[in-house]
C-alpha cells in the first residue's frame, strides 16, 4: 500500500489540505546516514539481521489527550475514537519507534556499503527483516491513523483537531513509503525523503511530551 503524503497547513500551524507524493526513502549513494557507514572498517555488526518486533499489544492507561492553544478551541471536534487511537499509538511509539527508527537506519547503511547494491551478500535478508517489522508496524498503525478525525474550516481546508494526530498521521505515511520503497528495492537515490520525514514527524511527538 502506498500512501500519498498529504501536506496540510495553515495559519497557527494546523493541518490543512494539499497533497505532495514522496518516493524515496533514504540517501544518496555513498552518503550514510551514521558515521559508521563511512569507515570501512565499521563494526559490521549493522550487517546482521534486524530481529522481529514483538507485536505490539496495548494496554488500558490513564493517557488523556493534551490541548494547547489552538486546540483547546477545537476540543468539542475530538472524539472518544480519536483519544483511544492516539492513546494506544503513544503506547506503540514509546515501545517501538526508537528501535525501528534504529534499524532503518543500519539497514540503510548497509547498502550504501555495498554501493546500492540490494543484491550483495547478505542485504536481501537485512532487508527483508526490516521490511517485516515496518509491515507489523504499520499495519497496527493503520486503523488508528485512519480513525483520526479531520475537520474542515469556513475555506474547505483539512486540519486535525487532535494535538499531533497530525504527526501520527504522517508518521504513519512515511513509514508505509519506507516499506513499499524497500519491498521493490528502490534505489537510494529515491529514498531520503520518507525517512527524513520519519524523523520529522517522530521528533515532533517526542518534543511535544504528548505521549508521556
Amino acid at each position: 500500500m502506498h500512501m500519498p503524503t498529504r501536506g496540510v497547513f495553515s495559519r497557527g500551524g494546523l493541518y490543512r489540505g494539499g497533497i505532495a507524493i514522496v518516493c524515496g526513502l533514504f540517501l544518496l549513494p555513498g552518503v550514510a546516514i551514521g558515521s559508521a557507514a563511512a569507515d570501512p572498517q565499521a563494526d559490521r555488526a549493522d550487517d546482521v539481521p534486524a530481529p522481529p518486533l514483538p507485536v505490539f499489544i496495548p494496554t488500558p492507561s490513564n493517557w488523556a489527550p493534551q490541548f494547547p492553544f489552538p486546540y483547546d478551541e477545537m476540543r468539542n471536534n475530538v472524539t472518544p475514537a480519536d483519544i483511544d487511537a492516539e492513546r494506544e499509538m503513544c503506547q506503540w511509539f514509546n515501545a517501538q519507534y526508537g528501535g525501528l527508527k534504529l534499524q532503518i537506519e543500519k539497514v540503510n547503511n548497509s547498502v550504501v556499503r555495498s554501493n546500492g547494491n540490494f543484491a550483495a551478500e547478505g542485504i536481501p535478508q537485512q532487508v527483508d527483516a526490516v521490511v517485516a517489522n515496518i509491515d507489523q508496524s504499520v499495519e497496527f498503525l493503520t486503523p488508528r491513523a485512519q480513525a483520526l478525525t479531520q475537520s474542515q474550516d469556513f475555506a474547505g481546508d483539512v486540519y486535525f483537531p487532535l494535538y499531533q494526530g497530525e504527526s501520527f498521521y504522517g508518521l504513519w505515511q512515511q513509514l508505509s513509503n519506507i516499506g513499499n520503497g524497500l519491498r521493490v528495492r528502490q534505489p537510494n537515490w529515491f529514498t531520503g525523503p520518507s525517512f527524513q520525514r520519519v524523523k520529522h514527524w517522530g521528533s515532533k511527538i517526542d518534543r511535544s511530551h504528548v505521549c508521556r
